[in-house]
């Protein structure tokens, strides 16, 4: 059973103005998260990610549909009873949120106190916590006094204090540089990994989701247009906008005002090979084409992995008689994708 579902989940706000219609954020949307994954929700500003986010901890109501997170379906629970339901999810957000007057330890140790611990127990749970995160030696800092990437982790500590199942990540590491974004998200995989928490990560960094994730879904205008798994979705994408996103961080096919630039900065002809998991390596096409006597080299594109299965495109530009170049296409494209983009076209 998902440890989270929504089905044809809808959010409305009240027009601003009485003659306006409602503003739709979340536009019936439905997916299932599955125990163990790292489901990424992924769209440009304004998509709806946050408002999802927040309505799968409840701190926003739907205004239709039903959600279910762990076995308990939250759409018609009074405040009581949906307390009880947060305190199995766990939050951490972009600009950390954490209370600047409290050390460390005060910090990850407030939820528990919120939820009654013993002392003993705080003291115990903190002190693990601290450890798991790599923040022992920083236990009686404040907040001030750390960097941005410390701060998450103290963020990330705290919602893992009462040991949630879920753990919802809201742009975790948009505020973050790159290596500290990296550390950060590798931190996370070892929650998900070594803790078995789930964890829903909403961002708007496809490189994010390529890093972490093994499921995504993209939203566009409060729907979800594209989902599966990442592996599918990058290497195939469906959707005009999922495409826009794979292409912020894989090179695909050129387009064709790529491919006129290309053309004039290199001679031959100019042909894309596609690879999938399982397809033929690349280098068994620079064998083929060396073997035919031609020469060649690559002008665009690259190889992408994710979790070991690579996909992605290479562009090469292709010299030599166009007889001997049509043989060894015909020879390539029985094991990989090709295209070549002429003046009136694609070959």
């Amino acid at each position: 059973m998902p440890i989270v579902t929504l089905e044809n989940v809808s959010k409305a706000y009240p027009p601003t103005r009485a003659a306006d219609a409602p503003v739709v954020a979340v536009d019936d949307v439905s997916l299932h998260v599955e125990k163990g994954d790292v489901f990424g929700i992924i769209g440009y500003s304004g998509a709806g990610k946050s408002t999802l986010v927040r309505l799968i901890n409840a701190l926003e109501p739907a205004t239709g549909g039903r959600i279910t997170v762990n076995g308990t379906d939250i759409t018609a629970l009074s405040e009581r009873n949906l307390r009880r339901v947060r305190g199995g999810i766990g939050m951490i957000f972009q600009q950390f949120n954490l209370f600047a007057a409290k050390s460390v330890r005060a910090n990850i140790a407030y939820p528990l106190k919120l939820a009654g611990w013993a002392k003993h127990d705080i003291d115990a749970r903190v002190t693990e916590l601290l450890a798991f995160v790599g923040l022992s030696d920083k236990a009686r800092s404040y907040p001030e006094q750390l960097s941005g990437g410390q701060k998450q982790r103290v963020g990330i500590a705290r919602a893992l204090a009462t040991r949630p199942a879920i753990l919802l990540a809201d742009e975790a590491t948009s505020a973050l540089d790159p290596q500290t974004t990296h550390e950060v998200l590798a931190l996370l995989r070892r929650v998900n990994e070594e803790q078995g928490v789930t964890i829903v990560i909403i961002t708007h960094e496809m490189d994010v989701i390529q890093t972490i994730a093994t499921k995504v879904a993209v939203m566009d205008s409060g729907k979800i247009i594209e989902q599966g798994d990442v592996f599918e979705v990058f290497s195939n994408p469906q959707h005009p906008a999922s495409q826009r996103f794979v292409g912020t961080v894989i090179k695909g096919i050129p387009s064709p005002s790529e491919r006129a630039l290309l053309q004039e900065r290199h001679r031959g002809r100019i042909v894309t090979f596609s690879f999938r998991d399982g397809d033929s390596s690349q280098a068994q096409v620079f064998v083929d084409l060396a073997g035919a006597g031609l020469d060649f080299e690559l002008i665009y594109g690259g190889i992408n992995d994710i979790r070991g299965r690579a996909f992605g495109h290479l562009t090469l530009a292709i010299r030599g008689t166009d007889a001997a170049i049509d043989t060894v296409l015909t020879r390539i494209r029985a094991h990989v994708a090709v295209t070549e983009i002429a003046e009136g076209g694609v070959l």
